[in-house]
């Protein structure tokens, strides 16, 4: 049996049932990020994100925007969990025959993202490779009251995106500014259910919080905020890469946040029960299962 034959998830159940840890650990793998017992207060979180040259980005595009994307997606899974980015490392794997300026390149796209969100680069590792390679460890911090997993999704919740979506392979996979900010509004002021940041499509992420939520869902088509890059719909619902937060709350705490933050913050749809599945209601009210796509690595 070959990896491809299991796929991307089917291997990372089989890598889960050999891992064990101590009382310690509070959420282990499945979510966006780790999350240790850090002090009275607060969890430690902990994630990483690795990015390879050709799958992830190509030697044509701008070596900064590299540098910056290897960071800003880890910074990404901070926020879905609520928390604040503290301290990064960075591993570099290059070919010898790279230029000096590429390599600048991409450390200063890592600096100036790590500035503009005051992360701590503290150490990491270089090392020859066959091709750019990009592995990043970031751990924050989060106020244990505030931490918000994909696992928290209730019946009636309403489900939310922080922007518009699709289009993103078109720039913005690579020039995006990880919703941190945004974050730190929702949790500070609202109490969320669930959350998880669009990376691999909204229907994929959005099945990830159904699956650890046992829950079902209805979004609408009208509701859905397509980016002007998208090339419709299903670009939209599938081809990920755009790094909004997904998250859900309550009926009652979502009318605070659409009073709020009408233009920020868009409802799409509802948390339904689980034997619901996941469906979308198109513009003439009606209904169908999605396809449970999006990008796997395998």
């Amino acid at each position: 049996m070959l990896i491809k034959d299991i796929g991307e998830f089917g291997l990372i159940q089989r890598i889960k049932k050999q891992i064990k840890f101590d009382s310690s650990v509070i959420v282990g793998p499945g979510d966006d990020c780790a999350v240790v017992e850090f002090s009275k207060k607060e969890y430690l979180l902990f994630t990483c994100d690795m990015l390879i040259e050709g799958i992830d980005f190509t030697r044509k595009v701008d070596p900064r925007l590299i540098g910056r994307k290897a960071l800003a997606v880890s910074l990404s899974d901070i926020a879905a969990c609520g928390g604040k980015p503290r301290y990064a490392l960075v591993s570099l794997g290059l070919p010898k025959r790279t230029s000096l300026k590429i390599a600048d390149g991409i450390i200063k796209g890592i600096l100036d993202l790590a500035e503009e969100f005051k992360v701590n680069i503290v150490g990491g590792d270089l090392s020859r490779a066959d091709k750019i390679t990009l592995d990043v460890s970031v751990t924050g911090v989060v106020k244990k009251p505030q931490l918000v997993l994909r696992s928290g999704a209730k019946k009636g919740d309403v489900i939310f995106v922080s922007g518009p979506l699709g289009g993103s392979l078109k720039g913005k996979h690579l020039d995006f500014t990880p919703r941190v900010k945004e974050a730190e509004i929702l949790v500070n002021n609202f109490k969320l259910n669930s959350m998880i940041d669009i990376s691999d499509g909204l229907v994929q992420d959005l099945n990830h919080i159904l699956e650890s939520s046992s829950a079902g869902a209805v979004i609408y088509e009208e509701l859905i905020p397509i980016s002007k890059e998208a090339s419709g719909l299903d670009d939209a619902l599938y081809s990920g890469e755009d790094f909004e937060l997904l998250f859900t709350a309550s009926s009652q705490e979502a009318k605070k946040i659409f009073y709020r933050y009408p233009q920020q913050f868009n409802p799409i749809g509802e948390i339904m029960p689980e034997k619901f599945g996941l469906r979308l209601m198109d513009r003439k009210k009606k209904g169908r299962k999605l396809p449970l796509k999006g990008f796997i690595h395998f």
